[in-house]
């Protein structure tokens, strides 16, 4: 069940606070929750009882959670010291001829599908001349909402909700029903554009960073400081839509497309502990990217990445990647240019690749099937075990083997 749109008022902002406030005090749990932890009717409960009741209690834990977020919003927009600290952090948008244009009144989405009404000054570029002051040059925009990431008139919370959901699942409409669940009910059409609108904006500040790297002014962290960092490069294959056309097929409605297959090339960074398990508690973040672009363009977005979570400063460096020549031509480099040390970087062919040339080697030295198997079955045995020199002697022996009945052949 989903919530219904609830409006927020300065009179229920106030009943609000005053309802929650009294719930701090008396260290219970909030009125329209309280209801819900009543018992009736035991004798009738079973599962299903309980699922529902378990809804009921999320639904209002997020209109509880959407009313705190109006209130918190309702104070910053009465702010003096915020509305100032927007218009000083949007100079950056004003033009020379930009100024006041009055206040306008915004509805803004917060989570338990809360809607607050939030009035706002609003400035616009003036045109030049006599009458500059009654012809507002192109759309103007509101301090306040840039400041805090709200133009698009949900908050920042429920932004990246929907934009995770638009991209995670495998279609909107699925994308929809999920965010029902939590609370967030919109329309496929305005989920869509969130989410394509939230990926343009991190896109942009991909390029931004990259920018500044070129530059040589982006800041580093230290996140990486101190830990075992592993880089893997991988690439991928996805086919991707390109429309024929504008006109629709008059049955289906539906354009034209071609289909056409890419290899997206990837990258993860991460951290391993002593036993060489990944680390995934949130205390080094896990960065996963990649690019449709060439090679050149994934080092660039690497190298940004490593600079921005300070490569240099972690205790020891794994690269792990399958057998592209480019990848061990620009890499290496690439770390030591980083700072990286080269008696603490380590490089490794991945195991998975490295059997998918034991299986050609195999096709290509046995006839029969079942030597092709337990050749390759031995093989990768000696592979996890690190005992390397062996396999490579035995693959060199099996060789000179194949080169010497070639040889008698032709004798």
């Amino acid at each position: 069940m989903c919530p219904m749109n609830l409006k927020i008022t300065t009179d229920s902002l106030a009943q609000v606070l005053r309802e929650f406030q009294m719930t701090i005090a008396r260290r219970a749990v909030a009125s329209p929750i309280a209801p819900l932890l009543e018992l009736e009717k035991v004798e009738q409960w079973d599962g299903k009882t309980l699922r529902k009741r378990e809804e009921k209690i999320r639904e209002s834990a997020l209109i509880l959670g959407g009313k705190c977020i109006a209130i918190l919003l309702k104070k910053l927009s009465n702010c003096h010291e915020a509305q100032l600290r927007a218009i000083n952090q949007t100079q950056g948008w004003w033009r020379k001829k930009t100024g006041k244009n009055g206040s306008k009144t915004w509805t803004i989405l917060t989570i338990g599908n809360v809607i607050v009404k939030l009035k706002l000054p609003y400035v616009v570029e003036r045109t030049s001349g006599k009458d500059s002051q009654k012809k507002p040059k192109g759309q103007g925009f509101c301090p306040f909402l840039r400041w805090l990431g709200l133009e698009q008139k949900v908050t920042p919370l429920v932004w990246s909700t929907v934009a995770e959901y638009g991209t995670m699942r495998s279609s909107f409409e699925t994308a929809q029903l999920t965010l029902k669940d939590w609370g967030i009910a919109l329309s496929i059409r305005r989920i869509s554009r969130l989410t394509y609108r939230f990926c343009e904006q991190a896109l942009s500040q991909r390029r931004s960073k990259i920018f500044h790297l070129e530059r040589r002014n982006l800041p580093s962290t230290n996140i990486l400081k101190g830990k075992r960092v592993v880089i893997s490069l991988d690439g991928g294959r996805t086919r991707l839509i390109e429309y024929q056309g504008k006109r629709r097929n008059k049955k289906t409605n539906r354009r034209r497309y071609k289909g056409e297959w890419f290899e997206p090339k990837l990258f993860t960074i991460y951290a391993v502990d002593e036993k060489g398990k990944k680390i995934k508690t949130g205390e080094v973040q896990i960065t996963n990217d990649g690019t449709f672009g060439k090679s050149k363009e994934l080092l660039s977005l690497l190298e940004m990445y490593l600079v921005q979570l300070g490569i240099n400063q972690a205790q020891c460096v794994l690269f792990i990647a399958d057998g592209a020549e480019w990848m061990w031509k620009d890499i290496p480099p690439l770390l030591k240019r980083l700072g990286c040390e080269s008696k603490t970087t380590y490089y490794l062919q991945d195991f998975y690749h490295v059997t998918e040339h034991l299986s050609s080697f195999a096709e290509a030295a046995f006839d029969k099937k079942e030597e092709k198997q337990a050749w390759f079955k031995q093989a990768c045995k000696q592979l996890k075990k690190g005992e390397t020199s062996l396999l490579i002697q035995s693959m060199i022996s099996l060789k000179e083997e194949a080169k010497n009945m070639v040889d008698s052949v032709n004798l």
